[in-house]
């Protein structure tokens, strides 16, 4: 019976060690801060979003309410914020809080996400209207996500533009990832309204970079002297995805003439890298609607249309998958290749002067099932052209 009762209370034991391992291995529960600066939640614990990062322990929630908040976020550990529909961040000044891993120059972002993993931005209003940066330095940006991870989602990010002034500085950019040092960035981008940057919608750079953007309406400012604006940029080694984006109103006004264009601005934008999809997008009213620079990317089923003075499609490398895209009235073409052993395949093609343009000296391409209308010329084959050298990709 004593042996009986040893053996039962042993077992209790262990059990009832078992169960504080396993609570111990799961770690203490996230809490929820709640941030308010009006009246909206009565029963917030800050008035200022930074102070309750500050306090938080990573993994933690952050509400926040209604309201207007003049401050710039820095963030550098795991955090879930989540934003009402009224919630705005309007720093005023904006003023420098990092700086390049690439070119070492002076940053001023809004939001700066650094050295974290898992950081989800939910629902906020990201506006630069008050930026008050009187220069073209520090470079001016939205939310910037640097060797970290995690998302951008169901946000507004706009007004990242300098004084009319200043609009001819390369600078002005709503999202930015980059990666460096060996580091990584994994970064999904999504529904969200990204407008009046004064460079580029979104800029995924650096190897070591991995961007998801999908879903988003990203919209240039139209006809512009200034910077030539990208709408979505993944360039410089990085990859990614660019997936049922609407990217519109990126148009370089002195550039009227494909023989005397110094730079043109693109909806879409794939500088030196490789293995990038460009998919489901609706791009138009630019100058280029989708450029690839770079090696075996693949551009597929994304409709196009009204590109002025160049092509709704512009190909740059080799290997590229051009397939089941829907482009109408390009400028000179609808569809420019150069490079070796790309395919374009099952395009409907409408309405430009030359269906598709192949650079002389290109080699081994295959151009299968394509469908043209209202083009005179379906394939013609012109001199090697040099537009890849006129676009301006944002490298801040």
């Amino acid at each position: 019976m004593k042996l009986h009762n040893s053996i039962v209370l042993r077992s209790g034991l262990f059990a009832f060690l078992l169960i504080l391992t396993a609570h111990a291995s799961l770690g203490a529960p996230s809490s929820k801060l709640v941030v308010s600066n009006t009246a909206a939640c009565p029963h917030a614990h800050y008035t200022k979003i930074q102070d309750a990062i500050n306090a938080a322990s990573a993994g933690d929630e952050i509400v926040v309410c209604n309201g207007i908040y003049a401050e710039q976020l820095s963030i550098t550990k795991s955090l879930d914020i989540e934003a009402d529909s009224g919630a705005f961040l309007v720093p005023a000044p904006i003023q420098q809080n990092a700086t390049s891993l690439t070119t070492g120059d002076a940053i001023a972002a809004a939001v700066f996400v650094s050295g974290a993993t898992d950081v989800s931005i939910t629902g906020l209003t990201v506006d630069g209207i008050n930026n008050g940066i009187a220069e073209c330095a520090p470079d001016l940006i939205g939310v910037y996500f640097q060797n970290s991870s995690g998302s951008l989602r169901h946000a507004t990010v706009r007004n990242f533009a300098l004084a009319a002034s200043l609009n001819g500085c390369q600078s002005g950019t709503g999202v930015f990832v980059e990666s460096g040092g060996g580091q990584s960035s994994d970064v999904e981008i999504s529904d969200c309204s990204i407008h009046g940057y004064q460079k580029n919608g979104v800029t995924a750079n650096e190897a070591g970079t991995n961007a998801r953007i999908h879903d988003n309406v990203v919209t240039g400012i139209g006809p512009t002297t200034g910077a030539a604006q990208n709408g979505i940029q993944i360039g410089f080694s990085a990859s990614g995805a660019i997936r049922g984006n609407t990217v519109t109103n990126n148009f370089w006004s002195p550039c009227n003439d494909a023989t005397t264009c110094t730079a043109v601005a693109t909806a879409i934008l794939v500088s030196q890298s490789n293995n990038v999809r460009v998919g489901e997008n609706t791009v138009g009213i630019d100058q280029v609607g989708v450029f690839i620079d770079g090696n075996n990317n693949h551009v597929r089923n994304n409709i196009a249309f009204s590109a002025s003075i160049f092509e709704n499609i512009t190909i740059f490398g080799n290997g590229n998958r051009i397939e089941e895209n829907r482009v109408f009235n390009g400028g000179d073409a609808d569809i420019f290749i150069q490079g070796n052993n790309n395919n374009a395949m099952g395009n409907l093609i409408t309405e430009a002067p030359v269906g598709i343009l192949v650079a002389t000296g290109s080699t081994g391409n295959v151009f299968a099932a394509n469908t043209f209308y209202g083009v005179t010329t379906t394939i013609q084959d012109p001199p090697t052209g040099n537009l890849s050298k006129k676009i301006v990709a944002d490298r801040p």
